[in-house]
């Protein structure tokens, strides 16, 4: 049995110590300065760093394309493409959106995960570098996730993509726009998206879930930075309520089966259980997992928790069926 901290094996309590009280501010004292540059900050990538975020596959093409917003932006997208695939035909396509609390974040810290799924799924994923607060307000990020996706389901044969084989996936942040987009897609009456992968997402920025108090001084998130995050969001507390913003106060009949998966030292970790019971409640499939013994953020450092292998594996499993069922 590994020794434990907090609930957390050492080895994860140890990088989550560094995290807090050495690598970073907590959001709510940052400038905008500060906030800029965190934006660029990318994970190391030499050994014995990829041991910790996860290594690159390289079996897959990393790229570049751009989808257009509503109102003019070019929203940039990384793409992730299996290697000898061009020319075989379409791919089905994930769409991915990172974590940061609408923020923070960037595409580049996401290629581990991405490559991963470009070449176990053998997928065209594309990953959204959709408009941040505070700069750009809610709904921004929610609007360009779903321009993004309108785009590839009326321009993918351009990239070599299946514009009727799509899944959503996304952590944190990403996680709530991922369900945001599947909401906009039901309701537009597009079937494209066959599933959706929600990674310890932010479903209720009115911030009423229990566990926000239960772990409000938990590792890596704290209720003061969930807090802080959303105020940089969506600083309307009257606005909080829209499904763009939190996807559990929308109409959730009709969406596509879905993955959830919580960590269960987050403050964050009942959004998801509330929203699995609503889907459920609303005729949704749905495959709840909590993942113990992790705080929030697990999925960007596989190589630090027990469970980073099961996570992508699960996922990875449950894409398959979908996308390739």
């Amino acid at each position: 049995m590994p020794f434990t901290v907090r609930g957390m094996p050492l080895r994860t309590a140890a990088l989550a110590t560094f995290i807090d009280k050495l690598a970073r501010k907590p959001i709510a004292e940052m400038t905008a300065a500060d906030i800029r540059r965190a934006r660029t900050m990318v994970f190391p990538r030499a050994r014995p760093f990829a041991m910790i975020f996860g290594r690159i596959s390289d079996q897959v093409g990393i790229g570049y394309a751009t989808a257009p917003a509503c109102d003019g932006f070019e929203i940039p997208i990384r793409t992730y493409r299996p290697h000898g695939r061009r020319g075989r035909g379409p791919l089905p396509v994930v769409l991915y959106f990172h974590g940061g609390g609408w923020v923070q974040g960037n595409v580049v810290n996401y290629d581990s995960l991405c490559s991963m799924l470009s070449d176990e799924l053998d997928a065209l994923v594309l990953s959204v570098d959709y408009r941040m607060a505070p700069e750009h307000r809610a709904p921004t990020a929610a609007t360009d996730c779903i321009d993004a996706a309108r785009w590839v389901v009326s321009h993918g044969a351009s990239i070599g993509a299946d514009p009727q084989r799509l899944a959503v996936c996304g952590d944190s942040a990403g996680g709530n726009i991922a369900a945001v987009v599947a909401q906009a897609f039901r309701d537009d009456g597009l079937s494209a998206i066959r599933h959706q992968t929600l990674i310890y997402p932010a479903t209720d920025l009115t911030l009423s879930s229990p566990s926000i108090e239960e772990h409000a001084d938990a590792p890596i998130l704290t209720k003061a930075s969930v807090e802080a995050f959303v105020d940089h969001y969506q600083p309307d507390r009257n606005g909080r309520c829209s499904p763009l913003v939190s996807p559990l106060f929308g109409e959730l009949e009709g969406l596509p089966p879905a993955l959830i998966q919580t960590a269960d030292l987050d403050p964050i970790r009942d959004d998801g259980v509330r929203y699995a019971e609503a889907l459920r409640a609303a005729g949704v499939e749905v495959r709840l997992t909590n993942y113990v013994g992790v705080p929030h953020g697990f999925a960007s450092v596989p190589g630090a928790t027990l469970v980073g292998r099961q996570h992508r594996a699960e996922i990875v499993t449950e894409m398959r069926r979908h996308l390739h069922g």
